[in-house]
Order: C-alpha cells, then structure tokens, then sequence
C-alpha cells in the first residue's frame, strides 16, 4: 500500500504518461460548448477546436467540478493509500478549491480513517503540475502526507508560469485577469508578457510580434533560472511547431534537468486563446 494518493485536475496539463507513471489520479474538468458538454482535454483536435471557438455565437463556459466529483476522485486515488492529497489550481482563478474542500468532506463520511488533506498550488498549467509531481515523488519514496505535503509547499513559492499571448480577444470575454484587459481595446496588436507567481499575476513587458515575444519570454526564463538545474515545460495553444523550436532552444541552451511540452487543455485555451506560448518552470535548490 502507497503511503499517500495525490489528486489533481486538468487545468495542471499534466502529460498523461507523467500523471499515469506517478499514479497521479486527475479530475476531468467539463467545457460547456454551444449546447454540448466537453470532457476537458479529450474533444476535437486542436485546431479545429480552435477554429470553434472562433466562430461560436457565445463563448464556451467551464465551471469547477461538483463536490461529490472530487470525492470520487479522493476515493479512488485513497484505494491503495492511507492519505490523499487533492491539489488545486490556485482559488484566485477558480473556485475549484472550495469544491475540493468540500469533496474531501464528502469523501471523509466514507472514508473516515483515510487522511485526507486539499492543497491551493497558488498557481495553474504545468506550475500546478509540478507541485503535484514533487507531491506524487515524495509519495513514491515512501513518504508520509506531512512530508508530502512540506515537499509540495517548498517548491510552490519556486515555480512560476511565464506566459506570451498572442491576442487578448479571449481573455477579454471570460473577464479573467482584469489587469491585462486595458491592452484589450488598443489598436496595436501588442502581445503582453506575463508572469504568474504566488497566486499572483504582473505584466512585465509587450511586443508587437510573437517573434519578438517569443525572444523576450526565452530571456526572462534565463533571467530567472540557472542552467544545469532547471526543470521547465514549454506550453503552447495549438502552436506546436512554435512550442518544439522554443525547447529545443531551451535544451540547448540551458541543459535542464526536465524538459516537458506540453498544450493547455481547453479549458486553459478557452481563457487565452490560440498562439499563446510559455514555460512553467522552477530551478532546484
């Protein structure tokens, strides 16, 4: 029996074969769509969801998965364990957190004598995802939940989501990341630089061309790492030829210790949009 269970979901774009290699159990977010229900990174292909997405008459709408779906996510990933840690996107985005606070209720009425405890990232993407790999490690090795959990909580004050946007059209109708939305009415097509940290979010640059953005947002990953013992996901939204080129800039310049690629579900592209290019990415210590 595995000491601790880690639960996560979707919006931490985990790589299937990583969450599947830790045991990590994930919660599918839905995506309401025109009048259909999506099941968060398993719809269309990219592009023609996209391409969707363009054209609907209303914007797609997500919403934060019912108590009673962590609970069973709980379970599930408390089967083999004697404590489960369900860790969330950070509650400043999503309301995500209180649904698992409430599916860990849920769960303890069937469940009392398993340990089971709910996590705030404090952060979203692969940020979120690599909380939940520390996390899902330390459980590997045999660790207790207290030292599962400190392991998580030393390395969230460490990763960050380093972001490129191509358009501010999408941003602009969910409402999300109010602060950004003052570009949103320019006539420029200007392309903001963001960082995520800490569950907080600050511009902290615009360009006029993706290339232009793409050049800034690998000197900001230089900026903030040390070559040798970076750890660092390359995200993109159906922008894979971009994506690849900028990690293999990566691997060769910065020799990381963990390299991923990874595409935001849509849930995560819903906000964004497409062209969107970014690293999640921390350095050991």
């Amino acid at each position: 029996m595995s000491r601790a269970g880690i639960v996560t979901d979707t919006t931490a774009c985990l790589p299937p074969g990583l969450a599947a290699r830790y045991a990590i159990e994930v919660l599918t977010l839905d995506l309401v769509f025109e009048d259909a229900v999506y099941r968060d990174g398993l719809t269309e292909s990219s592009r023609e969801f996209y391409e969707t997405l363009a054209s609907s008459r209303r914007p797609p709408t997500t919403g934060s998965p019912a108590p009673g779906a962590y609970a069973e996510a709980i379970l599930r990933a408390g089967q083999d364990a004697e404590a489960v840690l369900c860790i969330t996107v950070s509650r400043q985005f999503s309301a995500m957190h209180d649904a698992a606070m409430q599916g860990m209720a849920l769960a303890r009425e069937q469940a009392p004598n398993l340990d089971i405890r709910v996590l705030d990232s404090g952060a979203a993407a692969m940020a979120q995802g690599f909380v939940a790999l520390e996390a899902a490690r330390a459980a590997q090795e045999g660790a207790g939940i207290e030292h599962v959990i400190a392991r998580a909580e030393a390395l969230m004050p460490r990763v960050q989501l380093l972001v490129a946007l191509d358009t501010l059209t999408y941003l602009g109708r969910s409402g999300r990341v109010p602060r950004l939305l003052i570009w949103a009415s320019s006539p420029l097509q200007i392309k903001p630089i963001v960082v995520f940290q800490r569950g907080s979010y600050r511009p902290i640059g615009i360009v006029r061309t993706m290339r232009g953005a793409t050049d800034r947002l690998f000197q900001a990953l230089e900026q903030r790492t040390k070559a040798g013992d970076l750890h660092v996901c390359v995200h993109h939204t159906n922008a894979p030829d971009s994506a690849a080129a900028l990690a293999e800039r990566v691997r060769t310049s910065l020799q990381p210790a963990e390299l991923l690629v990874s595409e935001f579900t849509q849930v995560m592209g819903v906000h964004t949009g497409p062209g969107l290019l970014g690293f999640a990415f921390y350095s050991d210590e």
